[in-house]
C-alpha cells in the first residue's frame, strides 16, 4: 500500500498512517460482526429464536456474506439455550456456546503447515461451511424457545408441546408462569426505551461495563505478546504457532470449569476474582516487560503471566454476555439487551485491535496500564452495584436492582408539614 502511494504521489505514508492502516486492515472485521449483533435483536423479536438461529446458519454457508454472522450467532444462540433450559441450569446451558467458541480457537490447529500446508490450505477458507450445514440439518429436530411462545406470544398449546420436546414434560414453571403475569399487554422493548427507563438504570449499566470489559480488559492483547515472548524465552519460531494453540486450550478448559463451578460458586465472586486477578497479573507482566532485559529469566516470568492472564479471563467475563441479560432483565427486554452486549463486544474488539499497536507505541512497557484501570473499575462496580443472581429468577433480582434505581426516593424524607396541635382540654 505505502509502495503505491509512493508510486502515484512521490511522497511516502508517515509512519503512524502506515500504522493505522494496518491496524485498521486486520482490524476491520469485527465490524462485521458488530452489524450482526445489531440486527440481531429485531430478528430475534420478528423470526423468533429458532427461525433467527436457521437464517444465520443458512449465511454461514456462504463464506463471502458471513461476516455478521459471529455477531449474530453469540446473541442468539445463548438467547435461545437460556430461554429453552430450567432455571437451575440456565447459566450451565447457555455457557456452553461460550465452550464451543473457545473450542474453534483450539481447531485453528488443521491451519498449521505440518497438517494443512501449500496451496491446500485455501481449503481452510470453506471450513466454515461444514457446522454450518449440520447444525442447518439438525435445526428443523428443535422446537422454538417455550418462554418465547408463552410469555412473547400467549401460546399456551405451542409451549406446552415445546416443553414436552425439549424436558419430557409440559409442566409449566412457576417462574415462566409469573414472569408471563407481570409482562402481560407489554411488547418487546426498543433501544431506548431501555435506556429511557429509570427501573432499568443499573441493569443496563452493569451489562455496558461488563460487556465493554470483555475485550477492554486485555485478555486478546495477550495473543499480541504472545509470539514476541515465547521467542525471547528461546523456543523455536516453527513451534511458536502450537504453543500459541496450548493457549487457545486454556481457554477452553477454564470455560468449560466456570460453566461446571458456576451453580456452586455463584456468578458474582468469579467475576470479581477474574477481574482482581487479571489487574494483579497485569502488573507482574509490565514489571517483567520493563526488566526482561536486565534480568536473564524476565521473558519466562511474561510467558507465564499471558498463561495466567488468559485462566484468569476465562472463570470470569467469558461468559457474562451469555448469561447477564438473562439475569437481570425481563424477557421483553432480553432481545435489545444481548443487541447492546454484542454491538459493545464487536465494537470494543475493533477498537482494541486498531489501539493497540499505538498504545504500545506509546507507552512500551507499561501499555497494559489502560487495561488495569479497566479491571479495577470493573471490580469496583461488581463489588458494589452487582447483586448475585444464582439461583434466582428475574423477579428476584429486579428486586436487589430496586434499591439503587430508586434510591433517591426510597431515602428520601419528605416534609409534609406542620402537624395540627390539638388542645388538650
Amino acid at each position: 500500500m505505502n509502495e503505491t502511494w509512493l508510486e502515484c504521489t512521490g511522497i511516502p505514508f508517515e509512519s503512524n498512517m502506515i500504522l493505522l492502516l494496518w491496524s485498521f486492515t486486520v482490524s476491520v472485521c469485527p465490524l462485521g460482526g458488530h452489524t450482526g449483533a445489531v440486527v440481531a435483536g429485531p430478528m430475534a423479536i420478528i423470526l423468533g429464536r429458532q427461525e433467527s438461529a436457521g437464517f444465520y446458519f443458512k449465511l454461514c454457508s456462504f463464506h463471502y456474506i458471513c461476516l455478521p454472522c459471529p455477531g449474530v450467532s453469540m446473541n442468539i444462540q445463548p438467547m435461545y439455550l437460556a430461554e429453552s433450559a430450567p432455571k437451575k441450569l440456565r447459566g450451565a446451558v447457555a455457557l456452553t456456546s461460550v465452550s464451543f467458541t473457545a473450542l474453534g480457537l483450539v481447531l485453528q490447529v488443521v491451519g498449521l503447515k505440518n497438517l494443512l500446508g501449500g496451496e491446500e490450505s485455501s481449503f481452510l477458507l470453506s471450513r466454515n461451511v461444514v457446522p454450518a450445514l449440520i447444525q442447518l440439518m439438525a435445526l428443523p429436530w428443535f422446537s422454538e424457545s417455550p418462554r418465547y411462545l408463552l410469555i412473547d406470544h400467549g401460546d399456551k398449546e405451542s409451549c406446552f408441546s415445546a416443553l414436552q420436546k425439549l424436558r419430557g414434560n409440559s409442566d409449566l414453571a412457576e417462574e415462566m408462569l409469573a414472569e408471563q403475569a407481570a409482562v402481560k399487554g407489554l411488547r418487546a422493548k426498543d433501544p431506548w426505551e431501555l435506556f429511557q427507563n429509570p427501573a432499568l438504570r443499573w441493569q443496563l449499566m452493569s451489562i455496558v461495563v461488563l460487556s465493554s470489559t470483555m475485550q477492554l480488559c486485555g485478555n486478546d492483547s495477550m495473543y499480541f505478546y504472545a509470539a514476541y515472548m515465547f521467542q525471547e524465552a528461546g523456543i523455536p519460531q516453527d513451534k511458536i504457532p502450537y504453543v500459541i494453540i496450548i493457549m487457545g486450550s486454556c481457554d477452553l478448559v477454564m470455560s468449560v470449569t466456570y460453566n461446571v463451578i458456576l451453580d456452586y460458586a455463584g456468578q458474582r465472586p468469579l467475576l470479581l476474582g477474574r477481574c482482581v486477578f487479571m489487574a494483579g497479573w497485569a502488573i507482574v507482566f509490565m514489571v517483567a516487560l520493563s526488566q526482561q532485559i536486565q534480568i536473564r529469566w524476565m521473558p519466562y516470568v511474561s510467558m507465564a503471566c499471558i498463561f495466567t492472564l488468559i485462566l484468569s479471563f476465562g472463570i470470569g467475563p467469558a461468559g457474562v454476555t451469555g448469561i447477564l441479560p438473562t439475569e437481570v432483565f425481563d424477557q421483553m427486554s432480553w432481545p435489545v439487551a444481548y443487541m447492546i452486549c454484542g454491538s459493545l463486544l464487536w465494537f470494543n474488539l475493533f477498537l482494541v485491535g486498531t489501539a493497540l499497536p499505538f498504545i504500545v507505541k506509546s507507552l512500551a512497557h507499561f501499555c497494559y496500564v489502560p487495561f488495569l484501570v479497566v479491571c479495577v473499575c470493573t471490580a469496583l462496580h461488581i463489588g458494589f452495584f452487582l447483586p448475585e443472581a444464582k439461583g434466582k429468577s428475574f423477579l428476584e433480582t429486579l428486586e436487589e436492582f430496586k434499591k439503587w434505581n430508586f434510591k433517591a426516593q426510597t431515602h428520601a424524607v419528605f416534609y409534609k408539614g406542620p402537624e395540627e396541635i390539638k388542645p388538650t382540654m
